[in-house]
């Protein structure tokens, strides 16, 4: 004979706090099968524009049958040694860029100096400056990018002698700069406040011992 037997459900505000912490970290194990990062990507590659820098990409096969191009940006993080963020690029002198980086975020004084650094070196160079990234090693932090950097002189000028170290330290603090801000979209997401509403808003239930139910 079939039973019916009867759960009593709660939602997140009516458990204990012990209760409540049990399915927050529920939660937090598997609520981020998503790209919870595409926000941070998508300013990241409109601060790389600014600042003449173009991704090299990826190609991304789609459920339906298509495909489409992904700039080769990658991460890992937040918690073992090696983690950290790089990409493939090519970068060349953008006019005004220092003055765009400005309106565009006003008070990040990081990527102001990043856009002032090229902008002096490139200036030096009579803005002839080229560079190429691209990732080496098993890891994704700034130092797994293999960075060359070239002039284009029509008359066969050779760089500054700072030109290399200048840009090559440039686009490792840009990676930097988006693993901290993938570090601080990663802490907010699984804050306390953030989950609460995640789970608020989706109407999850659990027992009363914060065991998520259904």
């Amino acid at each position: 004979m079939p039973e019916v037997i009867e759960t009593t459900v709660y939602r997140l505000d009516e458990l204990s706090d012990t209760a409540k912490d049990k399915a927050r970290a529920w939660y937090r194990d598997g609520g981020f099968d998503y790209d919870w990062y595409d926000a941070v990507y998508e300013d990241f590659q409109r601060i790389a524009e600014i600042l003449g820098i173009r991704f090299k990409t990826r190609t991304v096969r789609l459920m339906g049958g298509g495909s489409r191009q992904e700039p080769r940006i990658f991460f890992t993080g937040f918690w073992s040694q090696g983690d950290g963020a790089c990409f493939e690029c090519h970068y060349s002198y953008r006019k005004n860029a220092p003055a765009e980086i400005r309106s565009h975020a006003p008070l990040d004084t990081i990527l102001h100096g990043i856009a002032d650094a090229l902008q002096a070196v490139q200036r030096r160079n009579f803005y002839q400056l080229r560079a190429e990234a691209s990732h080496c090693g098993h890891y994704c932090h700034e130092y797994c990018m293999a960075i060359s950097v070239t002039r284009d002189s029509p008359t066969w000028q050779n760089m500054t002698a700072d030109a290399e170290d200048v840009v090559t330290e440039a686009l490792r603090d840009l990676s930097r700069w988006l693993y901290r801000q993938l570090e601080r979209e990663y802490e907010y997401l699984t804050s306390d406040e953030a989950v609460d509403e995640a789970i608020t808003t989706n109407g999850y239930t659990f027992t009363a011992d914060g065991k998520r139910f259904g």
